[in-house]
Protein backbone atom coordinates (compact mmCIF):
# COMPACT_ATOMS: atom_id res chain seq x y z
CA UNK A 1 0.00 0.00 0.00
CA UNK A 2 1.72 3.28 -1.60
CA UNK A 3 1.49 6.34 1.09
CA UNK A 4 -1.56 7.90 -0.77
CA UNK A 5 -3.53 5.20 -0.51
CA UNK A 6 -2.83 5.02 3.00
CA UNK A 7 -3.86 8.35 3.29
CA UNK A 8 -7.08 7.93 0.97
CA UNK A 9 -8.09 4.77 3.94
CA UNK A 10 -7.58 7.72 6.52
CA UNK A 11 -9.61 9.90 5.08
CA UNK A 12 -12.22 7.42 4.36
CA UNK A 13 -12.52 6.50 7.68
CA UNK A 14 -13.02 10.39 8.87
CA UNK A 15 -15.83 10.54 6.41
CA UNK A 16 -17.45 7.78 7.43
CA UNK A 17 -17.39 8.92 11.54
CA UNK A 18 -18.63 12.30 9.97
CA UNK A 19 -21.29 10.91 7.87
CA UNK A 20 -22.19 8.81 11.25
CA UNK A 21 -21.90 12.29 13.14
CA UNK A 22 -24.04 13.36 10.95
CA UNK A 23 -27.17 11.10 10.71
CA UNK A 24 -27.33 11.86 14.87
CA UNK A 25 -28.21 15.52 14.28
CA UNK A 26 -31.59 16.47 14.86
CA UNK A 27 -33.12 19.63 14.26
CA UNK A 28 -32.93 20.90 17.79
CA UNK A 29 -29.54 20.55 17.55
CA UNK A 30 -29.32 23.14 14.72
CA UNK A 31 -29.23 25.97 16.92
CA UNK A 32 -26.47 25.15 19.29
CA UNK A 33 -23.45 26.90 19.12
CA UNK A 34 -20.01 25.07 17.83
CA UNK A 35 -16.64 25.91 18.68
CA UNK A 36 -15.94 27.22 14.53
CA UNK A 37 -16.05 30.77 13.60
CA UNK A 38 -19.43 31.89 15.60
CA UNK A 39 -21.63 29.33 13.26
CA UNK A 40 -24.21 27.73 14.69
CA UNK A 41 -24.34 24.09 14.68
CA UNK A 42 -26.44 24.33 11.10
CA UNK A 43 -23.95 26.76 9.53
CA UNK A 44 -21.16 23.95 9.92
CA UNK A 45 -23.33 21.20 9.29
CA UNK A 46 -23.91 23.04 5.72
CA UNK A 47 -20.43 23.65 5.28
CA UNK A 48 -19.11 20.06 6.46
CA UNK A 49 -21.83 18.16 4.14
CA UNK A 50 -20.56 20.78 1.08
CA UNK A 51 -17.00 19.71 1.38
CA UNK A 52 -16.68 16.34 0.01
CA UNK A 53 -18.48 17.25 -3.27
CA UNK A 54 -16.44 20.44 -2.88
CA UNK A 55 -13.17 18.53 -2.63
CA UNK A 56 -13.75 16.40 -5.18
CA UNK A 57 -13.94 19.14 -7.47
CA UNK A 58 -10.59 20.09 -6.51
CA UNK A 59 -9.30 16.25 -6.82
CA UNK A 60 -10.43 16.57 -10.61
CA UNK A 61 -8.95 19.71 -11.13
CA UNK A 62 -11.74 22.35 -11.19
CA UNK A 63 -11.59 25.48 -9.57
CA UNK A 64 -13.48 25.66 -6.53
CA UNK A 65 -14.80 29.23 -4.64
CA UNK A 66 -14.91 28.43 -1.00
CA UNK A 67 -16.20 31.73 -0.33
CA UNK A 68 -19.42 31.25 -2.36
CA UNK A 69 -22.81 31.10 0.40
CA UNK A 70 -22.72 27.34 1.33
CA UNK A 71 -26.55 25.85 0.13
CA UNK A 72 -28.66 24.63 3.09
CA UNK A 73 -29.14 21.08 3.37
CA UNK A 74 -32.62 19.54 5.21
CA UNK A 75 -32.77 16.46 6.73
CA UNK A 76 -31.13 14.26 4.65
CA UNK A 77 -27.65 16.15 5.65
CA UNK A 78 -25.95 12.53 5.97
CA UNK A 79 -27.47 11.06 2.74
CA UNK A 80 -25.89 14.36 1.15
CA UNK A 81 -22.80 14.62 2.81
CA UNK A 82 -22.61 10.36 1.95
CA UNK A 83 -22.86 11.08 -1.54
CA UNK A 84 -20.05 13.92 -1.84
CA UNK A 85 -18.01 11.71 0.48
CA UNK A 86 -18.10 8.73 -2.46
CA UNK A 87 -17.89 11.34 -5.25
CA UNK A 88 -14.71 12.13 -3.56
CA UNK A 89 -13.50 8.76 -2.78
CA UNK A 90 -14.24 8.00 -6.40
CA UNK A 91 -12.15 11.19 -7.69
CA UNK A 92 -9.46 10.00 -5.86
CA UNK A 93 -9.55 6.42 -7.36
CA UNK A 94 -9.74 8.02 -10.49
CA UNK A 95 -6.47 10.19 -10.92
CA UNK A 96 -3.14 9.18 -11.22
CA UNK A 97 -0.46 9.11 -8.17
CA UNK A 98 1.17 12.65 -7.96
CA UNK A 99 -1.71 13.81 -10.15
CA UNK A 100 -4.04 15.94 -7.58
CA UNK A 101 -3.32 19.27 -7.09
CA UNK A 102 -3.83 18.12 -2.95
CA UNK A 103 -3.29 15.44 -0.62
CA UNK A 104 -5.69 13.65 1.10
CA UNK A 105 -3.87 14.46 4.62
CA UNK A 106 -5.65 17.88 3.53
CA UNK A 107 -8.92 16.70 3.30
CA UNK A 108 -8.41 14.76 6.01
CA UNK A 109 -7.94 17.50 8.36
CA UNK A 110 -10.73 19.56 6.96
CA UNK A 111 -13.14 17.03 7.93
CA UNK A 112 -11.46 16.10 11.05
CA UNK A 113 -11.22 19.88 12.71
CA UNK A 114 -15.32 19.82 11.60
CA UNK A 115 -15.67 16.67 12.98
CA UNK A 116 -14.15 17.93 16.25
CA UNK A 117 -16.30 20.94 16.25
CA UNK A 118 -19.56 19.20 15.21
CA UNK A 119 -18.65 16.91 18.40
CA UNK A 120 -18.01 19.37 20.24
CA UNK A 121 -21.42 21.25 19.83
CA UNK A 122 -23.66 18.11 20.12
CA UNK A 123 -21.77 17.69 23.45
CA UNK A 124 -20.11 14.14 22.10
CA UNK A 125 -16.69 12.61 23.08
CA UNK A 126 -14.21 12.84 20.52
CA UNK A 127 -12.55 9.97 22.34
CA UNK A 128 -13.97 7.37 20.77
CA UNK A 129 -13.31 9.44 17.38
CA UNK A 130 -10.96 7.50 15.11
CA UNK A 131 -7.29 8.78 16.25
CA UNK A 132 -5.77 8.38 13.05
CA UNK A 133 -8.13 11.30 11.14
CA UNK A 134 -6.79 14.03 13.78
CA UNK A 135 -3.15 12.92 14.14
CA UNK A 136 -2.81 12.59 9.86
CA UNK A 137 -4.77 15.70 9.66
CA UNK A 138 -2.64 17.20 12.51
CA UNK A 139 0.86 16.22 10.78
CA UNK A 140 -0.35 18.28 7.44
CA UNK A 141 -1.38 21.59 9.10
CA UNK A 142 1.48 21.20 11.37
CA UNK A 143 4.22 20.79 8.35
CA UNK A 144 1.75 23.25 6.50
CA UNK A 145 -0.44 25.87 8.11
CA UNK A 146 2.02 28.99 9.94
CA UNK A 147 1.06 32.55 11.80
CA UNK A 148 1.49 33.82 8.38
CA UNK A 149 -1.03 31.42 6.46
CA UNK A 150 -3.63 31.02 8.86
CA UNK A 151 -6.34 34.07 7.20
CA UNK A 152 -9.38 34.07 8.47
CA UNK A 153 -10.06 30.66 8.47
CA UNK A 154 -8.03 29.62 11.70
CA UNK A 155 -7.24 31.82 14.29
CA UNK A 156 -3.44 31.58 16.72
CA UNK A 157 -2.56 28.22 17.85
CA UNK A 158 -4.26 27.76 21.11
CA UNK A 159 -2.89 25.57 24.10
CA UNK A 160 -4.31 21.91 24.18
CA UNK A 161 -4.69 20.46 27.95
CA UNK A 162 -2.71 18.02 29.53
CA UNK A 163 -3.94 14.25 28.53
CA UNK A 164 -5.74 16.08 24.98
CA UNK A 165 -7.00 13.41 22.70
CA UNK A 166 -5.82 13.70 18.95
CA UNK A 167 -9.10 16.08 18.12
CA UNK A 168 -8.71 18.29 20.68
CA UNK A 169 -4.97 18.74 19.85
CA UNK A 170 -5.67 19.55 16.51
CA UNK A 171 -8.94 21.77 17.28
CA UNK A 172 -6.43 23.21 19.30
CA UNK A 173 -4.03 23.66 16.62
CA UNK A 174 -6.63 25.39 14.38
CA UNK A 175 -7.14 28.04 17.20
CA UNK A 176 -10.29 26.47 19.04
CA UNK A 177 -9.83 27.18 22.54
CA UNK A 178 -10.45 23.32 23.88
CA UNK A 179 -10.96 22.56 28.26
CA UNK A 180 -10.12 19.76 29.64
CA UNK A 181 -13.03 18.15 29.72
CA UNK A 182 -14.51 17.91 26.34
Amino acid sequence: MTNRDQEIAVLARGLDQAADLLGSVGNDDLDRPTPCHDWSAAELIDHLVAAPAKFARMVRGDEVDWSAPTPRVGDDRADVFRSGADELLAAWDAVGQGDAPMAPDMQSAEIAVHTYDLASALDRPTAELVPEVAERGLSFMQANLTSENRGSAFESEQAAPPGADAYQRLAAFSGRGVSASR
